[in-house]
């Protein structure tokens, strides 16, 4: 099975749009005063580190960043600033790197530069054409595709005339004789297009996603070949990891229960094994997210909030599906042996200065993700991805059966309605065909914030009914629930005796006859 080079994605669009919305919220909140260095004066400036306090800060409370952002990394986005000359010394001088946490002096330039939005390519889009016999029908921006849509809208509910149904019958015959494999395909690449816009919120996957990037045989081959563990199995064993790179992994993985001990060790023996594996995913010529699906995962960042985390899994879910299986393979086991190590008490510190999540996390975030051509905020976008694979890696690299339970579930319907007689009316076999209509930009908000409330409120009420929650857990989520959505919460509980009502229950503490109390013992001495 090949692994096909970078397609023509999307590119840099939603990095770009990143960059040009840190560096505005850059130069318009952060504060300059009046500094005074080697006996002169200088208004309107700041220093390093105060420009690291107030960004860093800013980026920790950022939904598309997160808290894991350490401090070096707010240092070298603000050296990417200075090469960019979104700032320049006092001396106004910029254009290199060498900027360092400490009291030098900064400021803004008359003018900063915004970097352009690369517009996502078409070509992909036109290749792809819609048929009749699809469950499924996307929205279109293109007028063609909308005069289309119009068309069928309006002549779905009008009877045919009899002089054509014998001709429409035959070629309808024709048409299903068999389920073909590329109407298979077809419909796996229609249904994850579909589930992937919905989960994403988006009105259309074009800036993110084509079309021809869906490969429905990867995300079969993803699905039907894994191990008990859901761990992807290649045919191809040229594809797989090398021998020694897999040794390496799993000896740190069960550290130390799966340490050689047929061979001598060494003081500092984890940490060379380590390296080892390092070493090999730093070579990779690729992220193993691949360039081409760049944008996708980019934009699932929004997503990694806590109210939001389930919705972000499911979408990671269907993403990690598309990657090719020997990408996919490479994926899984790193994030396995992450996990693991993280966890292992009895893990020597792999790493002086640094703990062994936040090593991990750092030496791997640009094997699993980074843009072929913007590395501004590669490193503080891929940690926020990796620090949430890493923590759910079990739940988003499973098969999702719902997936494949809609796919067959049409497959079957198709199979069933091949076996209709002649004279029924072909067009009656597909009653879920779902036509869009174009609607205005405030008409799309709107129903965009409907339809989030409607998920939140659900998020809600899944709390409440949730009985594996001990009454302190339930007590802690609707409180944060509560600061973060006071009105919907508001509504569910209007006042506070129904809140009260609600988290009644009955008192978990043992009653006095069930509780075992040691026996006194008294001296036999009078």
């Amino acid at each position: 099975m090949a692994v096909p080079g970078p397609g023509p994605g999307p590119g840099p669009y939603r990095a770009t749009r990143l960059w040009n919305e840190v560096t505005r919220c850059f130069r318009a909140g952060m504060p300059v005063r009046r500094h005074r260095q080697r006996l002169r004066s200088h208004g309107s400036c700041f220093t390093a580190a105060e420009a690291a306090d107030w960004l860093h800060q800013v980026l920790r409370s950022n939904s598309s960043f997160g808290p894991d952002v350490t401090r070096q990394q707010t240092v070298q986005l603000l050296r990417k600033f200075l090469k960019n000359h979104v700032i320049e010394d006092i001396k106004g001088r910029w254009g290199a790197e060498n900027l360092e946490d400490n009291g030098a002096l900064y400021r803004f330039p008359p003018t900063s530069p915004v970097k352009p939005l690369p517009s996502p390519p078409r070509e992909n889009l036109e290749n792809f054409s819609g048929d009749k016999g699809k469950l499924f029908k996307l929205p279109s921006s293109s007028k063609r595709g909308l005069k289309k849509q119009e068309f069928l809208q309006s002549v779905e509910n009008l009877a045919r005339p009899k002089a054509d149904v014998a001709e429409e019958k035959k070629e309808g015959t024709q048409q299903r004789r068999e389920i073909t494999q590329e109407y298979v395909q077809e419909t796996w690449r229609n249904t994850i297009q579909i589930h992937l816009q919905t989960i994403l919120g988006l009105p259309s996957l074009e800036e993110v996603l084509q079309p021809a990037q869906i490969v429905p045989e990867f995300v079969m081959y993803n699905m039907s070949n894994t191990s008990k563990h859901g761990v992807v199995i290649l045919q191809d064993k040229a594809e797989d990891l090398p021998h020694w790179v897999l040794s390496a992994m799993k000896c740190l993985a069960y550290w130390p229960r799966n340490k050689d001990m047929s061979q001598d060790t060494y003081s500092g023996f984890e940490r060379d094994v380590f390296r080892t594996v390092a070493d090999y995913f730093l070579s990779l010529p690729e992220p193993l997210l691949t360039f081409e699906y760049y944008e996708l995962f980019v934009n699932i960042l929004d997503l990694l909030q806590p109210h939001l985390e389930r919705i972000a899994v499911e979408a990671l879910q269907i993403c990690c599906l598309l990657l090719p299986p020997p990408r996919r393979r490479k994926l899984q086991l790193l994030l396995r042996m992450m996990n693991r190590i993280s966890g292992n008490v009895d893990m020597p510190r792999l790493h002086d200065a640094m703990g062994t999540r936040s090593l991990l996390i750092q030496t791997f975030s640009r094997c699993v993700l980074r843009c072929a051509e913007e590395e501004d905020l590669d490193e503080l976008l891929s940690t926020r991805l990796l620090s949430f694979l890493m923590d759910h890696q079990q739940e988003i690299l499973q098969v999702p059966a719902y997936l494949q339970a809609a796919v067959q579930d049409h497959l079957e319907y198709m199979r069933k309605a091949q076996c209709k007689q002649e004279k029924e009316e072909i067009c009656a076999i597909l009653p879920t065909y779902s036509y869009c209509k174009q609607i205005t930009p405030q008409e799309f908000e709107e129903q965009k914030v409907s339809t989030s409330q409607a998920a939140v409120a659900e998020l809600l009420e899944n709390i409440i009914k949730d009985k594996n929650l001990s009454v302190k857990e339930k007590k802690k989520k609707l409180k944060q629930f509560q600061k973060e959505y006071p009105h919907i919460y508001g509504s569910r509980f209007p006042r506070t005796e129904s809140e009260a009502q609600l988290l009644e229950n009955k008192p978990t503490l043992k009653q006095p006859m069930l509780s075992l109390r040691k026996p006194k013992f008294r001296s036999l001495r009078y």
